[in-house]
């Protein structure tokens, strides 16, 4: 396998999630040759997936943490082989926006993939976690807007996730995807909003993306790819 450092791959296509194809395609065992730390999801919506260190983590519907099998799948994730670029201190409460700023600062091209660690004290911390569906699989609007949020303070942990270029529209999701898991492996999920007492932020800027579309082609075949999913996706959200 070539070398991995700088690439940012990742399993299936966003606009194949929201239209719906929840069955996983790739197994964790498999995800976890590509890199050693990611985001994600796993078959069937079943929760958020964060893996950091070479390990993966699933945080499911109940807000418990757990270690899945290699051989659970995933639909969508994002991993990469994590050599930070940019390292930086954090040392007064931060709010999310504002680390966001400081690494769109710090890395300002925007036109890059940039995978991000943040490993820190959160005086708040705000996810939610995608409860596992059933077919026929509803729209992904319904499945986000119904998922339970969890609240959590003074919580030490690290956040994982990605800054993805714009021209990703559909392929992945452009700007920040976040995810977090608490250092005591009890809580996490997808980040809402949080607000950091202190902490050190790393962004490695990856120049290489690698797509693994879904070896059963069935999976896309009936899809209309040429719709703009995304819009589609947004505007459902913004009416529930």
């Amino acid at each position: 396998m070539r070398n991995m450092t700088d690439t940012v791959t990742q399993v299936s296509i966003l606009d194949a999630l929201l239209a719906s194809r929840f069955d996983g395609c790739l197994s964790c065992g498999e995800l976890l040759k590509r890199g050693d730390l990611g985001i994600g999801t796993f078959d069937r919506m079943d929760g958020e997936m964060i893996v950091v260190d070479g390990r993966i983590f699933q945080v499911k519907a109940d807000g418990k943490v757990y270690t899945p099998d290699p051989e659970t799948t995933t639909p969508f994730a994002t991993i990469c082989r994590f050599a930070p670029d940019l390292t930086w201190t954090v040392s007064e409460p931060t709010a999310g926006d504002a680390v966001k700023t400081m690494i769109d600062e710090k890395a300002s091209n925007p036109n890059v993939f940039c995978a991000v660690r943040v490993e820190g004290v959160f005086s708040h911390m705000r996810t939610h976690a995608l409860p596992v569906q059933s077919k026929p699989y509803p729209p992904v609007a319904e499945v986000v807007t119904a998922c339970p949020q969890f609240e959590m303070d003074g919580v030490s942990g690290t956040i994982v996730g990605f800054r993805c270029p714009p021209f990703v529209k559909g392929i992945n999701d452009p700007g920040y995807h976040l995810h977090f898991i608490s250092d005591d492996k009890t809580k996490g999920g997808h980040v809402r909003e949080f607000v950091m007492d202190r902490g050190e932020c790393s962004v490695d800027i990856c120049s290489n993306h690698l797509v693994i579309l879904p070896e059963d082609a069935a999976a896309l075949a009936d899809v209309d790819l040429s719709k703009d999913l995304v819009k589609e996706f947004e505007e459902a959200l913004s009416h529930h």
